[in-house]
C-alpha cells in the first residue's frame, strides 16, 4: 500500500530501489555463575582483542576509501576498547561476582549507554551509539555470532534499519546500496556524517513507521527533503524517476563551479566559505569549492569526553585545519558552550533560561583558565595558515575589550617563551545580539571583521526560540527588522574599512542571497553542500542592481512580501 513518511534529511540525494530490511537482534544475556572467573575474564579479553582486530581492518579500509580523517571515527572506537572505565570495570565484575562475560558486558555497557542517551546534547547521545557499536562487536565475538557484513550486498537496494552504526556505514557496498533510512538518529550522528562523506542519500529519525516496510518493497527516498514514498504508484514512480534524472543533471552542472572564484554578473567578488564542526568536515568543504572556513565551531573538541581538552590537543586540531586549507582564511570561533550545548563534566549551574545566561564568551571570561588555554592553542597554530579569531555572543563593548586584553597577554607570554606566531592575526566578533548590531558603529572601531550569526540574531530579535515548533512561524530571516539590522552592521563596518561575513543558515538561503549581495555582504559562510548552488546563483545576479532592489525590500512590511519581491526579480536574472 502506498505510504508517505517523513524523516530528517541527513545526506542529500534521491534514490529509488527495493527495500532491504536490516533486522536488529534484541539480545539480553542471562546471568550465570562461572566456576573459573579468571578463565572467564580471559575469554572476555580474547573477544575484546578479536573486536580490536576487526576495527583495525575497518579503520584501514575506511582510510583507503575516504581518507585519514573519516577513519578517525574508528580511532575513537579503538579507544573505547582501551577505556579502563569500561573494560576494567567489566573484568572486575566478572572476577568479583563470578558472572558470565556476556552478562557483565551487557550490564556495564548498558549503564553507560543509558546515561549518555539521557543527555540533551546530540553529540553526547552519538557517543552512546559508538559504545553500542563497539560493545556489540565484542558481544558477537563472545557469542560466536556475526551481525553480517553489508559490504557483501550485490543487488541495488535501500537499507531500512532501526539505526546504522558507523562500522555498518563504512562497510556499505556503494555499488549496491543506493541509500539508507533509519528509525532513529540525527544529522550529527556518525552514520549521517559518514553518509555525507560517502555522498550517499540518507534519511534518519524517520520514526516507527518504517517498521511496516516489507523486504523487497519499492521505496523512493528524497533525502534532500526527508521524504519517503513506500510502494509508489506507476505515475508517482515515473515522476520521481524524472526528478532523479534532473537531480543528477543538476549535480553534474554544479560540479563545474568547484574551482571558480565567486563573482556577480557585474564582476563584484565575494567569498563563499564553509561552516564546519569537526575535522572531517574540512575535506567536504574543499570538495565543494569553499574559499575559506567562515566558522569553525570548536565545541566538538570539548564534547563527548570526560574532561577538558588539553592545549596540545586543541593545537593539533587547529593546526590540521589551517594546513589543510593551504592559506585560505580560517575563522575559528572561541568556545561557545551554554544555551543548548552543555558539558556535563564542567558541572555548570542550571539556569532557567540558558540562552540568555552564562554562555559563550560570558562563560570564557568567567573561566579565564579555560579561555587562556584555548587562546594559547590558537596562537601557537596561527603560523600554519591564515587564522582569524572570532569571539561569540558579545553584547557590550567591555566584553570585547576584555577578550582582546586576555588575547594580547597570551600573545606576549608566548612571544616571551620563544614561540613563533603569525605576524598578523585578524580578530573579529559575531553579531548575534541585537544590542551588538545596533552598536556596530562602536564595535567596528575595535575589530577587524564582523560575522553575523543569524540563527541567534533572529531568535533574539523576534523573541522566538528557534527550537520551539509552536513559534517557528516567527523565525523569519527575511523580515524587514532582520534585514535592517544586517544593513546597519554592514554600513558600520564599511565606515571603518572592515569586512562583514555571515555564518548563519541565512547565508545559504537562495532567497536571502540576492538581498545580502545587494547590501554589500562580503563573505557568505554556509554548509558545504550549499556552496555550489550559491556560487551559480551569484554569478547570475548583478550586485549593482540588487543594491537598489535591497533598498526597496527594506521598505516592505513583512517577510512574505519580500520573498515574493525577490522571486519576481530573480526571474529576470535567469
Amino acid at each position: 500500500m502506498n505510504q508517505l513518511l517523513k524523516g530528517i534529511a541527513a545526506s542529500p540525494g534521491l534514490a529509488i530501489a527495493k527495500a532491504f530490511v536490516l533486522k536488529s537482534e534484541e539480545y539480553t544475556p542471562v546471568q550465570t555463575t562461572v566456576g573459573n572467573p579468571e578463565l572467564e575474564a580471559e575469554r572476555f579479553m580474547n573477544a575484546v582483542n578479536q573486536a580490536r582486530a576487526e576495527l583495525e581492518q575497518i579503520r584501514a579500509s575506511t582510510e583507503e576509501k575516504l581518507g585519514a580523517h573519516e577513519a578517525q571515527i574508528f580511532e575513537g572506537h579503538l579507544l573505547i576498547l582501551e577505556d579502563p572505565d569500561l573494560i576494567d570495570v567489566i573484568v572486575d565484575r566478572i572476577k568479583t561476582e563470578s558472572v558470565n562475560a556476556e552478562f557483565a558486558l551487557y550490564e556495564v555497557s548498558q549503564s553507560f549507554i543509558d546515561m549518555l542517551n539521557q543527555m540533551e546534547d546530540e553529540l553526547l547521545r552519538g557517543r552512546a551509539v559508538d559504545i553500542q557499536d563497539v560493545t556489540g562487536r565484542v558481544m558477537n565475538r563472545l557469542r560466536g555470532t556475526d551481525s553480517g557484513n553489508l559490504s557483501q550486498m550485490t543487488e541495488p537496494c535501500i537499507i531500512i534499519a532501526e539505526d546504522l552504526t558507523p562500522s555498518d556505514t563504512a562497510q556499505l557496498n556503494l555499488q549496491a546500496v543506493q541509500g539508507f533510512i533509519t528509525e532513529i538518529g540525527s544529522r550529527t550522528s556518525h552514520s549521517a556524517i559518514m553518509a555525507r562523506s560517502l555522498d550517499i542519500p540518507a534519511i534518519v529519525g524517520a520514526g516507527a513507521g518504517i517498521r511496516n516496510i516489507q523486504p523487497g518493497t519499492m521505496v523512493v527516498m528524497d533525502a534532500s527533503e526527508g521524504v519517503i514514498v513506500v510502494d509508489p504508484g506507476v505515475d508517482e514512480l515515473a515522476g520521481y524517476q524524472e526528478k532523479k534524472r534532473e537531480y543528477d543533471r543538476r549535480k553534474s552542472v554544479l560540479a563545474q563551479w568547484v574551482n571558480r572564484t565567486t563573482a556577480s554578473k557585474d564582476g563584484k567578488l565575494v567569498e563563499l566559505a564553509a561552516n564546519i564542526g569537526k575535522l572531517e568536515d574540512v575535506q567536504k568543504a574543499l570538495d565543494n569549492g569553499a574559499e575559506g572556513i567562515g566558522l569553525f565551531r570548536t565545541e566538538f573538541l570539548y564534547m563527548g569526553r570526560s574532561q577538558l581538552p588539553t592545549e596540545d590537543e586543541q593545537f593539533n586540531s587547529y593546526k590540521y585545519v589551517l594546513e589543510k586549507m593551504e592559506g585560505k582564511p580560517v575563522v575559528i570561533r572561541t568556545l561557545d558552550i551554554g544555551g543548548d550545548k552543555e558539558l556535563p563534566y564542567m558541572d555548570l549551574p542550571k539556569e532557567s533560561n540558558p540562552f540568555l545566561g552564562q554562555r559563550a564568551l560570558r562563560l570564557c571570561l568567567d573561566r579565564p583558565d579555560l579561555f587562556r588555554t584555548q587562546l594559547r592553542a590558537l596562537l601557537r597554530a596561527s603560523r600554519y595558515g591564515n587564522l582569524k579569531i572570532m569571539f561569540p555572543m558579545i553584547a557590550v563593548l567591555d566584553e570585547l575589550l576584555e577578550a582582546k586584553r586576555i588575547l594580547q597577554e597570551e600573545k606576549q607570554k608566548l612571544a616571551a617563551e620563544g614561540v613563533e606566531l603569525a605576524e598578523r592575526i585578524e580578530v573579529g566578533m559575531m553579531i548575534e545580539v541585537p544590542a551588538a548590531a545596533i552598536s556596530a558603529h562602536v564595535f567596528a572601531k575595535e575589530v577587524d571583521f564582523f560575522s553575523i550569526g543569524t540563527n541567534d540574531l533572529i531568535q533574539y530579535t523576534m523573541a522566538a526560540d528557534r527550537m520551539n515548533e509552536t513559534v517557528s512561524y516567527l523565525y523569519q530571516p527575511c523580515h524587514p527588522s532582520i534585514l535592517l539590522l544586517i544593513r546597519m552592521v554592514i554600513d558600520a563596518a564599511k565606515q571603518e574599512g572592515k569586512w562583514v561575513g555571515m555564518c548563519g543558515e541565512m547565508a545559504g538561503d537562495e532567497t536571502a542571497i540576492p538581498l545580502l549581495l545587494g547590501m554589500g555582504l562580503y563573505e557568505f559562510s554556509m554548509s558545504a553542500g550549499s556552496i555550489l548552488p550559491a556560487r551559480e546563483l551569484i554569478a547570475r545576479l548583478s550586485q549593482s542592481e540588487w543594491s537598489g532592489l535591497a533598498e526597496q525590500a527594506l521598505t516592505m512590511h513583512g517577510q512574505q512580501e519580500i520573498q515574493a519581491f525577490v522571486q519576481n526579480n530573480k526571474k529576470g536574472e535567469q
